[in-house]
C-alpha cells in the first residue's frame, strides 16, 4: 500500500513540507533604509506563522538589480524572497533598456504589503499656502521653479513628472545623490518643490522647515491630517502611490505561494503591526499572489509612461 505521502500530487507535497529551513528575504539596498524597517516589522511575526527563522539579506547595487537578480537565480522552493518596491519592480524596467531581469517573467508575485503615499512640498519663501496657490505660482514663473529629487529616475523624480503632465507646469528637475541633500536645498530655497515619503516629509513639515501641500494617496493620511489629498486640491484622478511588495523566483510551486501569502495576510491582520506600519509612513495594503500580478501589470505602463516623459535614461 503506498503512503499517504505517494498518494499527494507533488506541489501539494512541497507546500505540506514547506518551510523546511529558514527563509531568506533578499533587500536589493543597504541595510537601515525604508525597505528594511519593513521588512523588519513583519519578520519576527512571519516567523511565528511560518515556524522557521526568517533571516534578511542586504544585496545592494544599481537601483535594486542586484538583489533581484539574486533571487531570480535562487531555487523556486518559497525559501528565498524579494522584499521589493516601486522603483526596483516597474520603474527600473523603463529606466534600464539592458535590465537584467523581467519583473513578469522572471519573478512569481508572493503579496503586497503595504502603499506608501507621498507628500508634495514647498519651502517657506513660496508664496503658496495649497497647491492651487503654488500652481498659479508655477503658472506665472515658468521654467524657473525647480523641483528636487533623490536622483535621476527615482519616484521622487518621477511623482514631480507625473504632476508637471497632469498640470501642464513647467518645472525644472534637480537630481541630488540622496533625499537628505535634496531636502536641505529645499529648506535653504534653493529648490521650491519637493515630492517625498510621507514620514520625512510630516516631520519636516511639523517643524514648520517646509511647508506640505497635499498627499498623492486617495485618502488622506494619518499622519498628515489636515494636509488634502491632491484630488481634493483640484487635479483630477491625480493618485500616485509606491509600494512594497514580496516576490519568489518564477516557478515557486502554487501551493508554496499559496502558504506565504496567506502567512503575510495574517502578519498584516495583526493591530500592532497594521500600526506600526503606519507611523512608518506605509498604510497596509494586503493583495494576494493572483492580485498582486494583476497590480504589477498595470503598473508597469503607468511609469513607463512617467519616464519617457522625463528622457531619463541610466544605460
Amino acid at each position: 500500500m503506498a503512503s499517504a505521502g505517494l498518494l499527494l500530487p507533488l506541489g501539494a507535497q512541497a507546500a505540506e513540507a514547506f518551510p523546511s529551513k529558514p527563509i531568506r528575504i533578499v533587500i536589493g539596498f543597504p541595510a537601515g533604509g525604508p525597505l528594511d524597517q519593513h521588512a523588519r516589522l513583519l519578520t519576527d511575526k512571519l516567523q511565528s506563522v511560518l515556524g522557521q527563522p526568517v533571516v534578511v539579506d542586504y544585496k545592494p547595487g544599481a537601483g535594486g538589480s542586484v538583489g533581484a537578480q539574486d533571487v531570480m537565480r535562487s531555487p523556486a522552493d518559497g525559501h528565498t524572497l524579494m522584499l521589493a518596491n516601486t522603483g526596483v519592480m516597474v520603474i527600473n524596467p523603463a529606466l534600464y533598456s539592458k535590465l537584467p531581469y523581467n519583473t513578469l517573467k522572471d519573478f512569481t508575485p508572493i503579496a503586497r504589503t503595504a502603499m506608501q503615499p507621498l507628500a508634495l512640498l514647498v519651502n517657506n519663501k513660496v508664496p503658496a499656502q495649497n497647491l492651487q496657490e503654488f500652481m498659479a505660482y508655477a503658472k506665472a514663473n515658468p521654467g524657473k521653479v525647480n523641483f528636487g529629487s533623490a536622483g535621476n529616475g527615482g519616484i521622487s523624480h518621477l511623482v514631480p513628472e507625473m504632476f508637471k503632465s497632469a498640470t501642464g507646469l513647467d518645472l525644472v528637475h534637480i537630481p541630488y545623490k540622496g533625499s537628505a541633500p535634496a531636502f536641505t536645498d529645499l529648506i535653504g530655497g534653493q529648490v521650491q518643490f519637493m515630492a517625498e515619503s510621507i514620514p520625512q516629509a510630516a516631520a519636516y513639515h511639523k517643524q514648520g522647515k517646509v511647508r506640505a501641500l497635499a498627499v498623492t494617496s486617495k485618502e488622506r493620511n494619518p499622519a498628515l491630517p489636515e494636509v488634502p489629498t491632491a484630488m481634493e486640491s483640484g487635479i483630477k484622478g491625480f493618485e500616485v502611490v509606491g509600494f512594497y511588495g514580496f516576490l519568489a523566483p518564477a516557478g515557486t510551486p502554487k501551493e508554496v505561494v499559496a502558504k506565504l501569502s496567506a502567512a503575510f495576510q495574517q502578519v498584516l491582520s495583526q493591530p500592532e503591526v497594521r500600526g506600526r506600519m503606519v507611523e512608518q509612513g506605509a498604510n497596509p495594503a494586503f493583495l494576494g499572489a493572483d492580485e498582486f500580478a494583476k497590480f504589477l501589470a498595470g503598473e508597469m505602463p503607468r511609469w513607463a509612461a512617467a519616464v519617457k516623459a522625463s528622457g531619463t535614461k541610466l544605460d
